[in-house]
């Protein structure tokens, strides 16, 4: 009787472990909202260097070693549209993570229309469910 329970047991466990291996990415409320604060839609941005500010109200920022309900840390998309929202936010030049939790970041395009958009990702840099993305914004480096 005695191996039956162990057998079970290992069993249960093994599912439990497959269950929250695909069970999806981390939950946040349907009113969380992340945003851009600064530069504007239509910004002209003499220079190229420029801080963007990033917003979110109704969650919580924390750097991606955190794994804690309703938290999650901002990525910047810079020319590129969002990625899959059931996989890790590519790392490059295009998507450019915040992993410690900064709400700032100091960015320098070359010359030319360039379009950006926050993405919020949870500890292991994917996107929520509901996924958090702001409005994509032009911004414009003169020459």
């Amino acid at each position: 009787m005695g191996k039956v329970r162990i057998v079970a047991f290992v069993a249960i466990i093994l599912g439990l472990s497959a269950l929250s291996a695909v069970a999806g990415p981390s939950p946040m409320p349907p009113d969380a909202k992340v945003y851009i604060i600064w530069p504007r839609d239509g910004q002209v941005i003499p220079g190229g260097k420029f801080w963007v500010r990033m917003g979110l109200s109704n969650a919580g920022v924390a750097p991606a070693s955190v794994d804690k309900q309703f938290t999650g840390h901002h990525h910047i998309l810079v020319d590129t549209d969002l990625p899959s929202m059931d996989e890790a936010i590519p790392n490059d030049k295009h998507h450019l993570h915040f992993g410690r939790g900064q709400t700032e970041a100091r960015l320098e395009l070359p010359p030319g229309t360039h379009t950006l958009q926050l993405l919020f990702g949870d500890h292991n840099h994917i996107p929520h469910n509901p996924p958090l993305y702001s409005q994509k914004i032009t911004i414009i480096v003169p020459q």
